[in-house]
């Protein structure tokens, strides 16, 4: 199975100063022109203390200077991770328009403010759900899910505060390189990678395909 990809090239004139602004375009452009399905889609990679790794999809819910933002139960397995070892990559895999973007960072809960800012214009039901789950840990069967769910719908019925669970949160991946990879012909793709410097600014690398 192999496709050509036929894209234009991707030019160190045409970057954004930083990465988190050409994030931007490249967000931008995937939301409104690409037609993918949700582009806030990424692959989350995480290692635990002893090195073993891990990989899920999740969706990022804001980015700005600081970086990328996710929600998550703090009790699931890649909160753990990230609480023994912080450094964490993400893949936007934008196949459908032959491009990538990869981070890597450290990641860093967010403030209560923020997460509850949040949870508070989660959907209903997706409010409950965080109660609801104990995410990552073995149950005997998804009937007690949904006994756990329908619980909860009873108690705090449609229109009702749910309150915002003590184990549920926000990380923050401040990222050290970002990565804008571009599929080209002949598997000759473009790669430009910013570099994060100490003082602040970046560093762009053409890296070979």
């Amino acid at each position: 199975m192999r496709k050509q990809y036929r894209a234009d090239g991707l030019d160190e004139s045409e970057l954004a100063a930083g990465p988190m602004e050409q994030f931007g375009r490249w967000f931008l452009e995937a939301a409104q022109e690409g037609g993918l399905f949700e582009p806030n889609a990424m692959v989350v990679s995480t290692a635990d203390a002893q090195g073993h790794p891990s990989s899920r999809t999740v969706l990022m819910k804001a980015y700005d200077e600081r970086g990328f933002v996710f929600y998550t139960n703090y009790e699931s397995r890649k909160a753990r991770d990230l609480a023994e070892n912080p450094h964490v990559s993400l893949v936007f895999p934008w196949h459908a328009i032959a491009r990538q973007v990869i981070v890597t960072g450290t990641a860093r809960r967010t403030g209560r403010d923020e997460t509850a800012a949040y949870f508070r214009v989660r959907p209903h039901g997706s409010q409950l759900g965080a109660w609801a789950s104990a995410q990552s840990s073995v149950i005997p069967s998804r009937a007690e899910l949904e006994a756990a769910y329908a619980e909860l719908t009873a108690r705090y019925p449609e229109g009702e505060q749910v309150p915002v669970p003590p184990h549920w949160g926000g990380f923050r991946v401040a990222p050290t390189s970002v990565e804008f990879w571009q599929g080209r012909y002949n598997r000759l793709h473009d790669r430009l990678r910013y570099v994060a410097l100490p003082d602040g600014s970046w560093r762009v690398e053409r890296l070979s395909p």
